[in-house]
């Protein structure tokens, strides 16, 4: 519509920008109102498709992602769903250059992208391995491949992304209002010498070996809540507040996730995520599924401390992870398909102890390496209602539950 009735030009899929001779870009993409008020990016934004023959050849420079994206005219449009698409009101209009410092970022990340490929490994990329510019899947579905110049195995097609998070605080900063978060860059010199993650690593390791007491007593941290470790690292790297409030945290949908090893060295407990709803579960697909969609765009931050007592916890090391394509579509794949079923069929309760404890048929940390399903509620009485009734007991809302990776998991991904 934008294309053709304004700018008066044909739809087209050349590989030079909509407007060459200015080199923009024309991208249209949808805001959403959340509930609590605030608006958000609906989805990410998608560029071109990536030739993975051509582009291996390429500098970042001279790369299709640079000579076609360079500067972009992004018009922001209200998304609601019930409207026809033609009524959407188009909200801003924003010529877009990138910042230096994001510059220096989505400079690394396409550098990551494409070592992957030169290393055969097209086939297992995904969004978490980056920060700002993401390698999405584009394509009808997923039997839209094409080859790869460093392996046999074909690999899904995909496109650069600027990535949902990174668009949401485009809408928040420059669309919505001004919103402006602390940054760990403070001079974006740093990032041309190192890559964000080494920096971050690299302020945090003189700090290895100090207790969580004695991190708390440097950085007069008094509170007692869940989050304190978040706190403390924000510290070390001079930022009031929480380090998840951060730009760069915020843009690259980075989560920061605390890890305690026993004395032996193994996990103390299994990681915990995001509460599923029992209705809307049972009506996803996995490709579009709610756990797949976060673990493909998010990226971890592992704090890990040596737990020898709630006193004694020793700050040990800082690790970034994202979870392997293949293992997201093998392992955690099989526990959400087994628990959507179950769901879907009421078979949620195994059985009744004589002391009144609900044994499920969700899927424990045995029924594979990497995953199982287990409560996440405040009490066992906070629910989320069923889609059908549990057989056993009747029931029509049960426990809210959630998806946890394995202590064992966690330990393989630490060793290596």
């Amino acid at each position: 519509m934008i294309e053709e009735s304004h700018f008066e030009y044909g739809v087209n899929s050349s590989t030079n920008p909509d407007f060459p001779e200015q080199g923009v870009e024309l991208k249209a993409t949808p805001i959403r109102q959340n509930r609590n008020g605030t608006h958000s990016a609906k989805e990410r934004l998608v560029l071109n498709i990536i030739d993975f023959h051509s582009e291996v050849t390429k500098t970042f420079e001279t790369s299709s992602f640079w000579m076609k994206n360079k500067i972009l005219l992004i018009v922001f449009y209200l998304f609601q769903k019930e409207l026809e698409r033609g009524d959407y009101e188009i909200i801003e209009t924003l010529l877009y250059e990138y910042p230096e410092e994001d510059l220096e970022i989505i400079k690394d990340d396409w550098e990551k992208i494409i070592s992957k490929i030169k290393a055969g490994e097209a086939h297992e990329l995904s969004e978490s391995d980056t920060l700002y510019l993401g390698a999405c899947p584009k394509g009808a579905s997923r039997e839209s491949v094409r080859g790869q110049p460093f392996s046999s195995e074909d690999a899904m097609q995909r496109a650069y992304s600027l990535k949902q998070s990174y668009m949401t605080e485009l809408v928040r900063n420059y669309v919505i209002g001004k919103q402006k978060h602390p940054k760990i860059i403070k001079d974006v010199s740093q990032l041309k010498e190192k890559p964000l993650e080494t920096i971050i690593y690299d302020k945090l390791s003189p700090f290895f070996g100090h207790t969580q007491r004695d991190l708390c007593d440097m950085y007069q941290v008094k509170t007692k809540a869940k989050h304190k470790n978040e706190i403390l690292v924000a510290a070390m790297l001079d930022i009031s507040g929480k380090i998840s409030k951060t730009e760069e945290f915020q843009k690259a949908n980075i989560v920061t996730k605390t890890i305690r090893l026993k004395r032996n060295g193994k996990i103390t407990e299994s990681m915990s995520f995001p509460t599923f709803k029992f209705k809307e579960i049972v009506n996803e697909t996995w490709e579009d599924s709610t756990v797949r969609d976060y673990f493909l765009t998010t990226r971890f931050m592992f704090v890990i401390f040596d737990y020898q007592s709630q006193n004694h916890q020793v700050l040990k090391d800082v690790q970034f992870w994202s979870m392997p394509l293949s293992v997201l579509d093998s392992k955690v794949r099989a526990v959400w398909e087994h628990t959507q079923q179950l769901i879907r069929n009421g078979n949620i309760v195994k059985k009744i102890t004589p002391s009144g404890v609900r044994q499920t048929n969700f899927p424990r940390s045995t029924y594979n390496r990497v995953c199982h399903v287990r409560p996440h509620g405040q009490t066992r009485e906070d629910m989320y209602p069923l889609p059908v009734p549990d057989k056993l007991t009747g029931m029509t809302s049960y426990t809210k539950q959630c998806f946890w990776l394995n202590n064992t998991y966690i330990a393989s991904v630490l060793n290596k």
